[in-house]
């Protein structure tokens, strides 16, 4: 009996040492895993907070743009409403945010290389004539060095070469102003409905403005977004570019030549004003303007090849 005592004895603690052990086994797994769960989470919370900040930074900075609307030529009376819808499509947009420069004085002050490494690009709002830059060649490299320009109808009447010389930045823009006839209704041919100045156009987008006839343009060297396969006026079969963009260096260059008459710019033109285009012109037209100004921006991709 004593034997037996014994024998259970032992049994009965080689069992218990054996549960024991289990036991300790089983807490060490489930802290193992339970250390690896908390593992996975923290890469989980910290790829999240990268992530938070980059897209906070993103929205935190929109590009700067410089808007130009200094005249050495004729001036538009549109252009104070150009400067009031560039002024809200940023607003709206989120995407970038404008600066002015109206006169000779805030050009020398805003337009030297040192300040223009505050801006990620330029609008040229219908420019006119020879204007004061303070260095035209670095102005251009400052574009080709990877910046943006941007040029809405009379920018093409800016920079005209003497004794008909084709001037750098009319090589820059992609053409030269010519001459206008009397404003036309039109029907602009949509060339890349893909591209972002033209994803919001239908295939032939018909409005009234001031239709300019260039010279010093070559389609190998551009990419174009809108044209006119008849003279505006005369309506005789023709090629007539409107609106398009090209690589200019490391830069990008937006041009459309649509934006003399303020109810192209406007949906909410003066009641004084007599409207000849529609609401939805303008519409458009903002779009067309916004996609360009984003596109030459880097924030949309979009075809520059010719």
């Amino acid at each position: 009996m004593l034997k037996n005592t014994l024998t259970w004895t032992v049994k009965n603690e080689f069992h218990g040492r054996k549960i024991s052990l289990n036991s300790q086994d089983s807490k060490i797994q489930l802290f193992m895993k339970t250390a690896i769960i908390a593992r996975q989470l923290l890469i989980a919370l910290v790829a999240g907070l990268c992530f938070l900040v980059l897209v906070t930074q993103t929205q935190a900075a929109p590009k700067k743009v410089l808007v130009v609307t200094v005249t050495k030529g004729f001036r538009h009376s549109s252009i104070p409403t150009a400067e009031k819808i560039l002024a809200e499509l940023a607003q709206k947009s989120g995407d970038f945010t404008v600066d002015y420069v109206r006169t000779d004085a805030e050009m020398a002050e805003k337009m030297t290389l040192a300040a223009l490494k505050n801006y990620d690009g330029v609008i040229f709002a219908n420019t006119t004539g020879v204007l004061p830059l303070p260095d035209k060649q670095a102005f251009l490299d400052w574009i080709k060095s990877g910046k943006a320009f941007i040029g809405m109808h009379s920018a093409s009447d800016t920079f005209h070469g003497p004794d008909g010389t084709v001037d750098p930045y009319i090589e820059m823009i992609g053409s030269e102003f010519k001459q206008h006839n009397a404003q036309a209704e039109v029907d602009c041919i949509n060339q890349d409905p893909k591209h972002p100045a033209d994803k919001s156009l239908p295939p032939s987008w018909h409005l009234k403005d001031e239709i300019y006839l260039m010279k010093n343009f070559e389609r190998s060297k551009v990419h174009g977004l809108l044209t006119l396969d008849k003279h505006p006026n005369e309506k005789t079969p023709g090629d007539y570019p409107i609106a398009w963009c090209k690589e200019y260096g490391k830069g990008r260059v937006f041009y459309t030549s649509l934006g003399h008459r303020e109810d192209v710019w406007d949906p909410n033109t003066a009641p004084n004003f007599k409207r000849e285009n529609s609401k939805e012109v303008s519409e458009l037209y903002q779009k067309h303007i916004l996609g360009g100004i984003r596109w030459a921006l880097g924030l949309e991709k979009g075809s520059a090849r010719p």
